[in-house]
């Protein structure tokens, strides 16, 4: 898509249009904002939507089995009492009159209690087990934020691609028919008319695949936030992001307090409440009975009051495969915790060099690169019309510019996702201000 060239071989009642087109073309490419149609889907009301629709938060919100762990571990006792029934028919024989039938009942009441403290070790692992699942909710929601923000971000960058594509078809449109009328009236050679259209037609081509791309950045968008199967989002917002609020050592302290992070120390300090618990299982349970009952013949019932106390003698089993799975549990826990606090921190590292990078790419495009563009292809096009320079030199200086253009747009691009990708790994929680 090259249209500078035939902007300057147009008649000259064109070039004043072709010349404000191209302004145009510039000042959109540096706007921070792309679409400004209220009925587009902004960032907040796709958070908002995901927060409400999105399958895998929801998913992660309904999975809490802690919550009834936590309600059991929180009984008074963890052990719940027996109650026994005996009912006995005796026969008792005699020696002069017939055999006696005595009809004997007998009611027990046993409860086992730990004597180990093994009630608290399970109520504090249950706390703990409840905490973690917590964090990892809200991890989960700042990992759908993150993407639904990614992918906001490629259907608002296409939006502003295909925007910029259909104003230079445009421009080439106009141009290559008044180039064809030169070529008609022998003004300008059949090349030149053979170039216009060939140009014009790639122009078609590459606004026909953005939209293409498009069409599927917006279904995945739609996905991600089950939208109705027909609807596919138009979406606006600023494209680049604002000025950061934080340094490296900001992110760096907020990655110690990821929801991530926070579930695994709370996992470890379940397995460790596990571990105490399966040691204390070691130690016998004390149940204790009372019972009453009947006995005797009807004439001379005989009451009966029993209170009873059993203690298994731990001799032969001592709990030690539950000891050794609570051991691995806690060890596994504490090697993950480590591993994933050092990948985060490499993580941060990592993002914030590709992001300051990326940002000092984007300010020499702005600031540099493509206002040299602009000049060379000004220079070009006077060159030209005074037979300094052929048309293939002209076609190269026009190429360079719309190809700095699109660098331009993939930077910012880039740059905006990987702001995306640096907050969502150091758990910073932006506010819409910064957005």
């Amino acid at each position: 898509m090259r249209f500078s060239f035939l902007c300057r071989n147009a008649r000259s009642g064109l070039r004043p249009v072709c010349r404000a087109a191209a302004a145009s073309l510039v000042w959109f490419l540096l706007s921070p904002v792309a679409f400004a149609d209220p009925a587009a889907l902004t960032l907040e009301g796709a958070w908002q939507r995901a927060e409400e629709a999105n399958p895998t938060l929801r998913a992660a919100q309904a999975a809490i089995p802690a919550e009834g762990e936590l309600r059991d571990a929180r009984a008074p006792l963890w052990n719940t009492p027996q109650v026994s029934v005996e009912r006995r028919r005796k026969e008792v024989p005699q020696v002069s009159n017939p055999t006696q039938v005595n009809r004997e009942w007998n009611v027990g009441l046993a409860q086992t209690f730990e004597i180990a403290g093994q009630q608290g070790d399970r109520r504090a692992a249950a706390e703990q087990s409840l905490a973690a699942t917590r964090q990892v909710i809200a991890e989960t929601r700042r990992q759908v934020r993150a993407e639904v923000e990614s992918r906001f971000v490629r259907v608002l960058s296409l939006q502003s691609r295909i925007q910029t594509e259909e104003s230079t078809l445009n421009l080439i449109e106009d141009a290559a028919k008044a180039v064809g009328k030169r070529v008609a009236a022998g003004e300008d050679s059949r090349l030149d008319g053979n170039l216009a259209r060939v140009e014009a037609e790639r122009a078609r081509n590459q606004v026909a695949l953005l939209h293409e791309q498009l069409v599927q950045a917006r279904a995945e968008l739609a996905a991600l936030l089950q939208l109705p199967p027909d609807e596919l989002p138009q979406v606006q917002g600023a494209l680049d992001p604002a000025a950061v609020p934080y340094s490296l050592e900001d992110l760096l302290n907020a990655a110690a307090g990821r929801p991530v992070l926070q579930a695994l120390g709370h996992r470890e300090q379940a397995a460790k409440s596990r571990l105490d618990l399966e040691r204390a299982t070691r130690y016998p349970d004390v149940t204790v009975g009372l019972s009453t009952g009947r006995e005797g013949p009807f004439d001379a019932r005989e009451k009966i009051v029993g209170l009873s106390a059993s203690l298994p003698l731990p001799l032969f089993r001592r709990n030690a495969g539950g000891i050794g799975r609570a051991t691995t549990e806690l060890t596994q826990t504490r090697i993950e915790r480590e591993a994933t606090n050092r990948d985060v921190r490499a993580q941060v590292i990592a993002l914030w060099e590709r992001f300051t990078n990326l940002k000092v790419r984007v300010d020499r495009l702005k600031e540099s690169v493509l206002p040299s563009l602009q000049e060379n292809r000004r220079l070009s096009a006077i060159s030209f019309r005074a037979g300094e320079i052929g048309l293939l030199q002209l076609l190269l200086v026009n190429r360079q510019v719309l190809d700095g253009q699109r660098d331009l747009l993939d930077a910012r691009t880039d740059l905006r996702l990987t702001q995306v990708a640096l907050e969502a790994a150091a758990g910073w929680q932006s506010t819409p201000a910064t957005r």
